[in-house]
């Protein structure tokens, strides 16, 4: 139990007013209910959560903290070697010379109050070492570079989530998201059904997740004042919502691209949930999302953002009994009203009630209980209750218990919260036969309070570094797995003017180094004339990707002055494109594998090494079959036009791409997980562990069955066998009274002052009073064996459970890569043939003729 249990204190004595000897061990699985966790300023109730947050890294359980005050910054705060010099920076220097106290003298009284209260609780040096190896602690600081800063605005993205069979739950999220970013530029009590805003930024969203597109600022904006669409119901845009007022909320939502105060909304790690849970080689993490710093609004739009964004991550994941993964909110109060529906309810009301299924746990922490909706904390199966403040919070509390159970004794359930002090808490949990109280187990960190943005940079230093950590890969192996669609695409439109700002729609710039340089020449080259292609060779026409700005910044050059657009000028070039189909189920491998190539110029000897034309362009979902209009052409070479050579090179591209494509599949033959090139290394890794943790959890409930029933079977007889000494002890209380009383009658006897007792009754009743001695003696005999035959009873289970927890420990790493190679019948040429490459054709007053690439890579 020590192993796969959470240590959270001692069981509570209310008699005596301390703990007992008894350890509190309580079973992660049962958060998979959510948890929460109540108590007034001073109760103990930031310790208990800081405790039940080092458990879970101990168990190897990641999780997203949402800190509003900074006290879950304290989490970074470990310190194994407890010495002074390791709390001086965290202690207040203001209140110790208030104090009349130096930082060394103060800095060796904490580490020894430190040591002391660890060493009170069982916890080691040791135990704390493993804590802080156990995860990766980082605190990021959304809109602030004071700690790992965090990307919210730069792109919002769709979640990975199909459209179809989820838009219900997507039009939620959108909402939800809408109402944030609405709220942050000043919109507020905004109502979905009647909020032209709100319509109108829902159905833009909802037009680029349901294609799969992400959206990022500045193209919101921009499709503000140029919806995608020309009616809103049953009215025409114009009708709805005029230009001149899409203008002006164009210019609102702008004002956070503008504004210098935003821009550190746009910098740091994008909000990816599964780099906040796992490093790249699988380790959890413990993300702390310190928000203290922002206001209202800013708080209610991140939290909103962050908790939709872990909503759709977790609907991705596949279904657990285990707890897998926690989301902890350590102060609810104003994101989850009884009354009001803010942005964050919605979100927060919908995991309560569906994240069970997916072994995902929430744990929320409030000071007012009054202040939460206590139908939705009725979802929770566990409740630590502290030491409340108010009347009215311990009857808000009771309200929400008893929704929770039904069948709740509210009047003892009154009595026992009223009496709890500091550090004591009430758990109930619907999992276990009975309530229990107990105090909690000093924090293995040090709980040097709320930390201000000022000391962050210091904190996170602690974890060796302020850099971000690197993100989590989202796709492994040579290739993506999805087969390229080639079908009809219209080409981009341009303005004939260029050297301003660009109208069209931002497309992915990319780096000068990779793409051609701009190219001056002399006249106009090539011909309207488009050059006839064989019959027998395919056609095609690669997409105007590129906006004018865009191809400009590829070229790596300023446009000139006056600069114009004179024609698109195509330039031949030999299309490969095929895919790979790999489909081994023994190894759970469903996946394909596109291969494209791009050869600019072909060898006169029709002889291509095709490794050495590698396309690494953009996705080209769609190939033209048209030219765009008043196009000119470059001739076509004498190798393009030569069917019969065309068709020999198809026939060594497939036996190229038949060569060299090959895919590794990931395997844990003891888990029996697999998964191909499309998992990366951290998912395959948490799916090993997500796995041993349930398979451990099995093995555990089977193999300790048996002593299970044994341990129930002593237990009984101890308790009877207890009952019976108590019984034993006052009947040989009354017998020695009865022995007394006797012998006072017999002296009374003997002086004539009372009536003749013979001797042969007190005998009978010195007889009877060892008899009940001897009765005693063999009841307290008895409970000495059960209580050792318990102790060994529990010391078998405790290793036999270490046992099963070291041996599916050990199998999580067990491994290996095994190369898969395709047939030939499963490679799939899809497209071989001429395509036409588009370039600019550029003026500019007294200068040359640029050719500036049209089409270009990523």
């Amino acid at each position: 139990m020590k192993d796969t249990h959470f240590y959270l204190g001692r069981l509570f004595d209310p008699a005596a007013g301390r703990p007992g000897p008894e350890s509190l061990y309580y079973d992660p699985a049962d958060l998979t209910t959510h948890a929460v966790v109540t108590g007034m300023t001073g109760s103990g109730k930031t310790g208990l959560c800081i405790a039940l947050m080092e458990e879970a890294a101990l168990q190897g359980i990641p999780a997203i903290l949402i800190d509003p005050k900074g006290d879950l910054t304290n989490l970074l705060l470990h310190f194994p070697d407890l010495a002074p010099q390791d709390f001086a920076p965290w202690l207040d220097a203001d209140a110790l010379r208030r104090q009349g106290k130096s930082l060394e003298q103060a800095s060796a009284e904490v580490a020894e109050n430190w040591r002391n209260g660890l060493a009170e609780w069982d916890i080691t040096p040791e135990r704390i070492r493993a804590l802080a190896n156990a995860a990766e602690y980082n605190v990021y600081t959304p809109g602030s570079d004071a700690g790992q800063q965090v990307s919210v605005l730069s792109t919002l993205e769709a979640p990975d989530l199909p459209w179809e069979g989820n838009s219900t739950l997507l039009r939620e999220q959108i909402s939800s998201t809408v109402t944030a970013l609405l709220g942050l530029v000043g919109y507020n009590d905004i109502d979905p059904l009647r909020s032209r805003e709100h319509i109108l930024l829902s159905n833009i969203f909802e037009s680029a997740w349901s294609a799969g597109k992400p959206l990022d600022m500045t193209e919101l904006v921009m499709k503000v004042q140029n919806p995608p669409f020309e009616k809103l119901g049953a009215f025409p845009l114009e009708t709805f919502f005029p230009a001149k007022d899409r203008t002006g909320l164009a210019m609102t939502l702008n004002n956070i691209l503008a504004s210098p105060a935003f821009q550190g909304w746009r910098e740091g790690q994008p909000l990816h949930i599964p780099d906040f849970l796992y490093t790249a080689d699988g380790r959890p993490r413990q993300s702390v999302f310190y928000i203290a710093h922002l206001s209202e609004a800013e708080r209610m739009f991140f939290v909103t953002l962050l908790l939709s964004s872990f909503e759709a991550w977790m609907r991705t994941m596949p279904g657990s009994a285990s707890l897998r993964t926690l989301l902890y909110f350590d102060e609810i109060v104003g994101y989850l009203p009884p009354k009001d529906n803010p942005s964050s309810k919605t979100p927060l009301l919908r995991m309560l009630k569906q994240a069970r299924a997916f072994g995902v746990g929430l744990v929320l922490a409030t000071q007012n209980p009054i202040d939460v909706d206590y139908k939705a904390l009725s979802n929770a199966g566990t409740w630590f209750v502290g030491k409340l403040q108010t009347e009215w919070d311990k009857q808000r509390l009771l309200d929400g218990l008893q929704g929770a159970s039904a069948d709740l004794d509210r009047a003892a359930y009154n009595k026992i919260i009223s009496a709890l002090g500091k550090r004591a808490f009430l758990l109930h949990n619907i999992h276990a036969r009975e309530p229990v109280i107990f105090q909690s187990r000093w924090a293995m960190n040090f709980l040097a309070g709320p930390l201000t943005r000022a000391q962050l940079p210091a904190l996170n230093n602690l974890r060796g570094g302020a850099d971000s950590p690197q993100p989590v890969s989202r796709q492994t192996g040579p290739a993506p797995t999805s087969r390229p669609d080639f079908g009809k695409l219209q080409p981009v439109g341009f303005s004939p003017t260029v050297g301003g700002d660009d109208p069209e729609p931002a497309f992915p710039a990319v780096a000068a180094s990779e793409a051609p340089a701009a190219q001056p020449a002399d006249g106009l080259p090539g011909t309207h004339a488009r050059p006839h292609v064989p019959n027998g060779i395919a056609e095609y026409f690669l997409p105007v990707n590129y906006s004018i700005t865009e191809a400009w910044r590829a070229s790596g050059q300023n446009p000139p002055n006056g600069s114009r657009i004179e024609a698109i000028y195509y330039r031949p070039t030999l299309l490969a494109a095929a895919h790979v189909r790999f489909l081994d189920r023994r190894y759970g491998v469903d996946s394909e594998i596109p291969r494209l190539v791009l050869v600019d110029s072909l060898d006169a000897r029709g002889v291509v090494r095709w490794e050495a034309f590698p396309y690494q362009g953009p996705k080209l979902d769609q190939v033209e079959l048209e030219p765009s209009p008043q196009a000119r052409f470059e001739a076509l070479p004498a190798p393009l036009g030569n069917a019969r050579l065309l068709a020999s090179l198809q026939t060594d591209f497939k036996d190229w791409v038949y060569r060299t494509t090959s895919i590794s599949a990931r395997a844990n033959q003891a888990l029996k997980v697999y998964a191909g090139p499309d998992v990366s290394a951290a998912d395959f890794r948490k799916a090993c562990s997500d796995t041993a943790r349930e398979n451990r959890d099995r093995d555990t409930a089977r193999q300790t069955a048996a002593i299970d029933r044994q341990i129930n079977t002593i237990n009984d007889r101890l308790q009877r066998e207890q009952r019976e000494l108590a019984q034993d002890l006052v009947k040989y209380e009354q017998r020695k009274w009865e022995e007394r009383g006797n012998l006072a009658e017999i002296g009374a006897s003997v002086f004539g002052l009372g009536r003749k007792k013979s001797l042969t009754t007190q005998l009978t009743k010195n007889r009877l009073t060892q008899q009940a001695k001897a009765e005693i003696e063999e009841s307290e005999d008895a409970i000495k064996q059960y209580e050792s035959q318990l102790a060994e009873l529990h010391q078998r289970r405790e290793n036999l459970i270490k046992e099963i927890h070291d041996n599916w420990a050990a199998v999580i790493n067990q491994v290996s890569e095994i190369p898969l190679t395709p047939k030939k019948t499963d490679i799939f040429i899809d497209y071989f043939g001429v395509a036409w490459k588009p370039f600019y054709l550029v003026s500019a007053p007294g200068q040359s003729l640029f050719e500036i690439p049209a089409f270009g890579l990523e």
